[in-house]
């Protein structure tokens, strides 16, 4: 969250539930098979168990995931559960209580550790946690979060710190994929790279013996662009193809304005036919104007 907040979205600009089942229906229907719920917060939206509920009935969705900062996590993770979530991200970038207030700026370090340890004990495995590592702030904690894996099935995911609005990214405070590696392989040179899915957005690590392993997501020194096949929505309707472009297409005033489906898919395949073939880089994304992550969905 930007030191001085965000703009609350007024509530009729946000997709309702109906609005967000059309869109997943008709992506569904064009070969989608994942749908992550993500937000700002999810776990806030009060529909947010029977949207899963519905997307679980789609024919085609294969994963229903979820990407949470799991305050309300423990709580709601039965319910989400039974509805049919069948993976979860927790963005957690500290391990310490008073750093955690800082970043987050809100209490509620223990009831996030309640979600992970909740999501365990309902047998979600891997449990993803997503560490933003940002230098003279939490880049000394990596071997406290590779540790959590020794016992616990864990995949904690480092991610190389990113260049949005509101949260002051420079380059000195990004430490890169090759230096938390060589951090990590200094305490356990054992560390063995695992085999990568296509499309992944990760590259993964195991150290032998642990449940659980680590990944890093390179976005900045190492892009994955060619293989990227991500799309998102952001919660007001509007679709980017890529994270770091700040060209959106409002699918929301298409729906409302009555958009048949075939003029709906023309819009999107339009768009995705307009992605470039790799992102600026950093240095030209840090210059570029875009919304600040938590208006955008991680």
């Amino acid at each position: 969250m930007p030191e001085e907040g965000v703009p609350l979205t007024p509530k009729a600009n946000l997709l309702t539930t109906e609005e967000i089942l059309t869109l997943a229906r008709l992506f569904v229907k064009e070969g989608i098979d994942k749908i992550r719920l993500t937000g700002g917060e999810p776990l806030i939206r009060p529909d947010v168990v029977d949207i899963v509920a519905q997307l679980h009935q789609l024919e085609g969705l294969r994963t229903i995931g979820i990407t949470t900062n799991g305050i309300n996590l423990a709580r709601l993770l039965p319910q989400l559960q039974k509805a049919g979530l069948s993976a979860i991200n927790i963005s957690l970038d500290t391990l310490v209580p008073a750093k955690f207030e800082f970043i987050v700026r809100r209490k509620g370090f223990h009831k996030v550790m309640a979600g992970i340890h909740k999501a365990i004990e309902l047998g979600y495995s891997p449990v993803k946690v997503n560490c933003v590592v940002m230098r003279g702030l939490n880049e000394d904690e990596l071997l406290d979060f590779v540790a959590l894996t020794e016992g616990l099935p864990l995949d904690v995911r480092f991610i190389e710190y990113m260049p949005f609005d509101g949260n002051r990214w420079n380059f000195k405070k990004m430490v890169s994929y090759k230096e938390m590696l060589n951090t990590l392989q200094q305490q356990w040179p054992e560390l063995e790279k695992l085999p990568e899915e296509e499309s992944s957005t990760a590259k993964a690590f195991k150290i032998p013996g642990f449940r659980g392993q680590l990944s890093f997501i390179t976005s900045m020194s190492e892009h994955f662009c060619g293989t990227c096949n991500r799309l998102r929505i952001t919660a007001d309707g509007n679709l980017k193809v890529c994270l770091f472009g700040n060209s959106e297409v409002s699918l929301r005033d298409h729906l409302r304005a009555g958009a048949s489906e075939e003029e709906l898919l023309r819009i999107i395949g339009a768009a995705v036919g307009r992605k470039k073939r790799q992102h600026a880089g950093m240095f030209s994304i840090a210059q570029m104007k875009n919304r600040p992550m938590i208006l955008i969905g991680g």
